[in-house]
């Protein structure tokens, strides 16, 4: 067992840590490159994925599960809140939307096969417009508006896809060969971006990264417990949730903490030190799931 997680974790850990060395030997400007992958890499990833992947039943019920696993966090981070006395618009939002992107979508690829790819980035699409919606907003202000989500790649090409897959309308092969070697490219970029975005951490915020990883893994297996006893998923989807629920925060949690001026330094040390923590978090977790089911 425990050469099959070192196995699965080894590659993802590895480009992440070239990333890490990226960063601190060339000190690169992760912005624009980090636009080119969510505005168009990302959403060739979900157009290509997505239009093709069956639906039915156990993608229904896996839709079901990610709503629960996003959503159940930050109804609980309210008593929790006022519990800890701090700040809920800060801290529940990491709680809520996690890793599932950079870190999930490879995890999920070498942990289960290339069968879970469809499913991985279903939850990933899930989890994205939950953050750009409940997300924005839970934060909001005047600056928010509603419509502006309709602006976004990655939704744009998530409806597309499912109107090609319902439809059964093909798309022209030379057209989706293209989508596809563009979208092969999206999760590379995510591992190193966030190798690169690990060189900003800060051990001041040590306490407040190492709180927000127990909170984390506490929600998230508070919404796995539901998961479980509720929503009828095979064993393989099972083990995905177990490591869905609990992923580390997203670095949009960062983002959209800057721009709406909610406690921005606590949230990066929680998106830093969470995915740092991985290094200790993650193998339990595939430990777990590989024995449970």
């Amino acid at each position: 067992m425990l050469e099959k997680v070192v196995s699965i974790l080894f590659p993802v850990f590895a480009v992440v840590v070239a990333g890490f060395f990226v960063g601190k030997g060339f000190r690169p400007d992760m912005r624009h490159i980090n636009r080119i992958n969510i505005d168009l890499m990302v959403p060739c990833l979900v157009f290509t994925t997505l239009s093709v992947m069956p639906m039915g039943g156990e993608q229904n019920a896996l839709f079901i599960a990610a709503v629960i696993a996003v959503l159940l966090p930050g109804i609980l981070m309210i008593p929790v809140s006022k519990l800890l006395n701090i700040s809920y618009k800060t801290w529940a939002p990491p709680q809520m939307f996690r890793n599932s992107g950079n870190l999930a979508i490879p995890l999920f690829g070498y942990a289960f096969g290339a069968s879970a790819e469809a499913p991985a980035i279903l939850l990933f699409v899930v989890s994205m417009m939950l953050h750009i919606t409940v997300g924005l907003a839970l934060l909001s202000n005047s600056e928010y508006r509603f419509y502006q989500i309709f602006k976004m790649p990655i939704l744009i090409a998530a409806l597309l896809a499912l109107i090609f897959n319902f439809s059964g309308i093909e798309v022209w092969k030379p057209l989706n060969d293209g989508m596809v070697l563009i979208g092969s490219a999206a999760v590379p970029v995510m591992l190193i971006s966030l190798g690169v975005q690990l060189t900003a951490i800060q051990w001041s915020g040590l306490g407040v990264g190492l709180l927000s990883t127990a909170l984390s893994l506490a929600t998230g297996a508070a919404s796995f417990a539901v998961i479980y006893f509720f929503v009828p998923l095979p064993p393989e989807h099972l083990r995905m949730m177990l490591l869905f629920a609990m992923l580390p925060p997203a670095v949009m949690n960062f983002l959209f903490a800057e721009r709406f001026h909610v406690g921005p330094d606590k949230v990066a040390s929680m998106v830093l030190f969470g995915n740092f923590l991985t290094v200790i978090t993650l193998p339990a977790l595939l430990y777990a799931a590989f024995a449970m089911f």
